[in-house]
């Protein structure tokens, strides 16, 4: 299952953007958070215990099925008076779900963890990126492996020299991305399209924000 892999914010951190705000009610996500751990309902109830020992006035916790839903404003509703009556919502959703919340109702809201990529669970509590959401997609030259989202050094055309045994030589655990779409390739009787060169990109230069438009019919 796809999802959206957090990570929670150093106390620290929350600590400064709650500044100032001592009503505070804590939103948390049923989905990808409450899967990796960082946003559950555990999660939200340890925010409530360690804000409230700081003085903060918690004015009611709860946890939506999906944040970045736009029903989410309908079951927050139910809560009324006490998120009327907070200063701020702190959220433990991905960057979508803040976002969605934040332009949903008119309150200051905060994210208490941040969003760290597009990852899918490869082993009990392990969670691997799986796409960058680059843009330019080369899947279909690499036998389905992106290298893009799977070598350290992003190459689009590899393998670098250190590559050791079909290891990646940055981390000696991980397989080469390069030596597997070799493998797939070769399996494939495909290699002739590993040897086609593909331009080198800059990862910064895309506009953003993104946008897509249908074609008109």
């Amino acid at each position: 299952m796809i999802r959206s892999i957090t990570q929670k914010k150093p106390e620290e951190e929350l600590d400064r953007l709650l500044e100032g705000m001592s009503r505070i009610f804590i939103v948390g996500c049923g989905t990808c958070t409450t899967l990796t751990r960082t946003g559950g309902e555990p999660e939200v109830q340890d925010l409530k215990k360690n804000f409230a020992g700081k003085g903060k006035l918690i004015t009611g916790t709860t946890v939506v099925p999906v944040a970045c839903d736009n029903l989410t404003r309908e079951f927050l509703l139910e809560f009324g008076d006490a998120v009327k009556q907070a200063d701020c919502l702190l959220i433990t959703s991905c960057a979508f779900g803040v976002q969605t919340i934040a332009r949903q109702l008119k309150k200051m809201v905060v994210p208490a963890v941040n969003t760290m990529f597009i990852g899918k669970e490869t082993a009990f509590g392990v969670f691997d990126e799986i796409c960058t959401q680059c843009g330019t997609c080369i899947i279909g030259e690499m036998g389905g492996i992106c290298p893009v989202t799977n070598c350290h050094k992003g190459l689009v055309n590899g393998p670098c020299g250190g590559t050791n045994h079909g290891k990646c030589e940055i981390d000696s655990a991980k397989d080469c991305v390069w030596t597997l779409i070799y493998n797939r390739l070769k399996e494939l009787g495909r290699l002739d399209s590993m040897r086609k060169y593909q331009k080198q990109r800059n990862h910064q230069g895309e506009p953003k924000p993104g946008k897509f438009k249908l074609p008109v019919m």
